[in-house]
């Protein structure tokens, strides 16, 4: 089967590409590691206005969705960009909301959500669990499902670790906070947003994978040893060939889990996602040389960024497994 973006996807994909690209993403991201949001804020609020935030969002609360393709379609370009922030937190956390089907809890975030009036964070599962960007986030959604299935809502949050992404500012979930939901319906709401999150970091890889070739591809052609391009050597061309078949395989896999938003499509196409972007991540730092292990390089932002993604929302071995349960 041949996924193929509607023109109004293809559209959609190309503003925020033009916008972005505008946007000058590199120096917003070094900010936002720093930790002054001003300008990742500003970012976020035009990511907002192009619709992004909208398609996890349901009509009712002045959002678009769902529209899970459209919103792989966006994260693709995200990634591609090294936009900074919570963005599969805020999207995750907004699906949580609407399906806990709670009117009061979803009118007091779903509009600012979808408006990018609210930057929503959103505690990521499993051991030493963590928050994305809480510091700069306006809420932080913890789901306690090992603890009679409980929803908190608090501004609060632990101190700022040291990550392998310095863009990817992590801390633990604050305490105490304001109870906003419990019960069964709070589990599965969970379970659904997660896959949502696996989704759209599915989608985020898979960008930051394709920036990684893109720029390589364009070093090899301009950096020269013995009087030609290193991309006319055979071992290179090997090396971006391969990295280019694993992320052109684990494009449909995406576009396909995006349709069917079935866990073990989704838990498939964050495997092939993940690892392809980490594959691209060494292609490029070993094509790149020492030059690759600069900060100063934005060809950093990405490095940087394929590890931790690979294994945000569900490590391979945990969505091979759940692959595997699903058989």
């Amino acid at each position: 089967m041949k996924f193929l973006p509607t023109d109004e996807q293809q559209a959609f994909v190309r503003s925020l590409d033009t916008m972005l690209t505008a946007a000058g993403t590199p120096a917003v991201a070094r900010a936002w590691a720093a930790g002054d949001p001003t300008a990742g804020r500003a970012l976020w609020s035009r990511i907002a206005e192009a619709g992004v935030f909208a398609l996890a969002v349901p009509e009712t609360y002045e959002g678009a969705g769902p529209l899970p393709v459209e919103l792989a379609l966006a994260f693709v370009e995200l990634g591609r960009h090294a936009v900074p922030g919570p963005l599969v937190e805020t999207a995750a956390a907004a699906v949580l909301v609407a399906e806990v089907d709670d009117p009061g809890l979803a009118e007091r975030l779903l509009p600012g959500i979808a408006s990018g009036g609210l930057l929503v964070s959103l505690q990521a599962p499993g051991p030493g669990p963590y928050v994305l960007d809480a510091d700069a986030a306006d809420y932080v959604l913890v789901a306690d499902t090992a603890a009679g299935a409980r929803l908190r809502l608090t501004p609060g949050h632990g101190p700022v670790r040291t990550s392998a992404d310095p863009v990817r500012r992590v801390a633990g979930p604050g305490a105490g906070g304001e109870e906003v939901a419990a019960g069964p319906a709070v589990a599965e709401a969970a379970r659904h947003a997660t896959d949502w999150a696996r989704l759209a970091t599915a989608a985020q890889s898979l960008g930051v994978g394709l920036a990684l070739l893109e720029r390589t591809v364009a070093y090899a052609r301009n950096r020269t040893q013995f009087g030609v391009p290193i991309g006319s050597f055979q071992a290179v061309k090997h090396r971006l060939a391969d990295t280019l078949i694993a992320l052109e395989f684990a494009r449909p896999l995406v576009h396909g889990a995006s349709l069917t938003m079935t866990p073990a499509d989704i838990a498939a196409a964050k495997v092939a996602a993940g690892e392809a972007a980490y594959a691209a991540a060494r292609t490029a730092l070993q094509l790149h040389g020492a030059v690759g292990y600069t900060e100063e390089l934005d060809l950093s932002l990405w490095l940087r960024k394929a590890r931790p993604l690979r294994d945000a929302w569900g490590t391979p071995a945990q969505c091979r497994a759940a692959v595997l349960d699903s058989a």
